[in-house]
């Protein structure tokens, strides 16, 4: 069982959300691909059960960067049903479209057939930090990539 999270940073604090989100798969004692997206291909997909997307918030949405590995993946629609996701967003600060990054994140995984999972707690729909991710901020990243560790376990048994 793996999970690949795929992430885009200009400022480096989308990739230490991203940090904490693998560090939250990892001690699921589940493998975790951490890459950035300018490195990533969407070739791998099939071969992972769980995919965690993060992104900048521009404009409410998320980077171009990111969309574009979104847009690539389509050669694999109907290939990725069932498989888990989730996704995470940095921001420029409260009331910037952190929540509307992350729902058109998973808006798409959704569209793949994706299986991704909310929360009761804080960041219902993922994490979003404004500006640098603090001890919260990280400790919800943590906790995304734990639910999404949980969840490729409990559909693999």
């Amino acid at each position: 069982m793996k999970v690949l999270i795929v992430y885009d940073s200009k400022t480096g604090n989308t990739e230490k959300m991203a940090r904490a989100v693998a560090e939250g798969v990892s001690s699921e004692n589940i493998d975790v691909d951490l890459i950035k997206v300018d490195e990533a291909s969407v070739e791998v997909l099939p071969e992972y059960d769980g995919v965690i997307l993060g992104s900048p918030v521009y404009y409410g949405q998320p980077s171009a960067k990111i969309k574009e590995f979104i847009d690539a993946s389509v050669k694999f629609h109907g290939k990725l049903d069932g498989k888990v996701g989730g996704a995470f967003a940095s921001s420029g600060g409260t009331h910037s479209g952190g929540e509307t990054t992350v729902l058109a994140l998973l808006e798409a995984l959704l569209v793949h057939g994706m299986i991704v999972q909310g929360t009761s707690g804080r960041n219902h729909y993922g994490p979003v930090s404004a500006g640098a991710p603090d001890d919260s901020s990280k400790e919800a990243c943590k906790h995304l990539g734990k639910r999404v560790a949980k969840l490729v376990k409990k559909l693999a048994s």
